[in-house]
């Protein structure tokens, strides 16, 4: 997260986490459940959380010297479309997060660089960039409806278990295909 103050988080916000409630000194914690929205493009190309979607964070705040951990789980529907035959694909995803928060003026923010440890605005935190890596990174590139999926026909592009186990398609040598268009006129 930027150190940049004018990027001030909105309390309301489903993917903020207020820590007022949290004892700023090692080992407290304090376990949170809640159900929200997915924001907009959480995924990849192919397959993804749709936006508006729920999707259950149930998660540990944990007060340590430098700030907040943030453990636990993300779960949520994915849709999208088979990379093979493209039929839609509806699943669902559950990921961990853990990801350390530090607090404002600490010796972690001091010391690392903005992108390497998350950083607290007051007793807030933005959990969106952490639910976004967890997520797009368990996604599959390409994703499949089934392991065994055969796809598509590259001719006639129909899917290969809609097609009779004998479907074929004509190939002609291109260097003969002005002698078999003359065997079909003569018919």
């Amino acid at each position: 997260m930027p150190k940049n103050p004018e990027n001030h988080l909105d309390p309301r916000s489903p993917l903020v986490l207020d820590t007022v409630e949290l004892p700023r000194r090692p080992g407290a914690m304090r376990e949170l459940a809640r159900v929200v929205e997915a924001p907009a493009d959480l995924g990849v190309e192919m397959i993804g959380v749709a936006k508006g979607a729920e999707i259950s964070l149930n998660l540990r705040l944990e007060s340590v010297s430098e700030g907040v951990l943030v453990s636990g789980s993300v779960s949520g529907p994915i849709t999208g479309e088979c990379g093979r035959c493209l039929r839609t694909i509806d699943d669902s995803l559950t990921v961990t997060i853990q990801e350390l928060y530090a607090y404002e003026h600490s010796a972690t923010d001091e010391t690392t660089d903005e992108d390497e440890v998350g950083r607290m605005q007051g007793d807030l935190i933005d959990l969106e960039p952490a639910v976004r890596d967890a997520v797009v990174l368990a996604l599959p590139t390409n994703p499949l409806c089934r392991d065994d999926c055969p796809g598509l026909c590259s001719e006639c592009g129909v899917h290969w278990d809609d097609l009779p186990e004998d479907h074929t398609h004509e190939q002609t040598d291109p260097r003969w295909a002005a002698l078999h268009n003359l065997t079909n006129t003569e018919e």
